[in-house]
């Protein structure tokens, strides 16, 4: 068995490099954009950008897979003129499929990183969800296709869709469901249902509990968006953004 080597790194010190990289990585991606032509092909980026993501995050990561499906273009959640007006209008769009895929890393890093070091003090502790949820409640039918889900995930710049069944709420569809559950099984995004590819546990938090409850309770299950409720009804949606929001306002003077 090798021996385990201490670097002398703390978990903070690691959490700012990480972070460091991938803002340098995204500062290298500008030039694609743009379209200017930069020291390295896009094919190299892509490779050390892979690299970096499975290094952080692993190999079977939702963001390793969302970042392999926005470099071949396969992403259900390319928009649909992106999809019907030629391959020139479908590499735009991976293209900016690729940098919302860094960005989210980025931001997930960040907020990793101010958890740690608010994790002794009390502001996390006296925040309440509400003061941090979106208001806003989107919703789809069960009988839905993928295609329009993703379609409204871009119409609305959000990541998640609670799921009804006209009656009630049953369930809730995220961007990591439609490239785990959809785009990586080959599913047919135009007859695919909702109901085919959503997550039917529907875990939620009262609006009047603590960030730091809802953090420990998106710890638990695994997810990064949690519908808030009032008495036992969905009246908004606390995302992992938002969390990341919440910490950078905690940091300001």
């Amino acid at each position: 068995m090798p021996k385990r080597v201490r670097t002398g790194l703390t978990r903070s010190d690691i959490l700012d490099r990480y972070v460091e990289r991938f803002k340098q990585q995204l500062v290298k991606f500008q030039p694609f954009l743009s379209r200017k032509r930069g020291s390295s092909s896009l094919d190299d980026f892509d490779e050390a950008a892979e690299e970096l993501i499975s290094q952080v995050f692993g190999a079977a990561s939702d963001e390793s897979e969302a970042y392999f499906f926005a470099k071949t273009g396969e992403s259900v959640l390319l928009p649909e003129e992106a999809q019907e007006s030629g391959t020139h209008d479908v590499e735009r769009a991976s293209l900016q499929q690729r940098r919302q895929v860094l960005e989210s890393c980025l931001a997930d890093l960040e907020l990793r990183r101010r958890l740690q070091a608010t994790r002794k003090g009390k502001g996390e502790e006296q925040t309440l969800v509400e003061e941090y949820m979106s208001h806003d409640v989107r919703s789809i039918h069960k009988d839905a296709s993928i295609k329009q889900a993703g379609q409204l995930l871009q119409k609305h710049k959000i990541g998640s869709l609670i799921v009804d069944d006209g009656s009630r709420y049953i369930g809730i569809i995220t961007e990591s469901d439609l490239t785990r559950r959809a785009v990586a099984k080959g599913l047919d995004p135009n007859s695919t249902s909702i109901a085919a590819c959503m997550s039917r546990s529907l875990v939620t938090i009262e609006e009047d509990e603590s960030l730091a409850d809802a953090r420990l309770l998106m710890k638990k299950h695994g997810i990064r968006h949690l519908p808030v409720t009032a008495d036992a009804s969905i009246i908004g949606v606390l995302s992992v953004s938002d969390l990341l929001r919440a910490f950078e306002a905690q940091k300001s003077p």
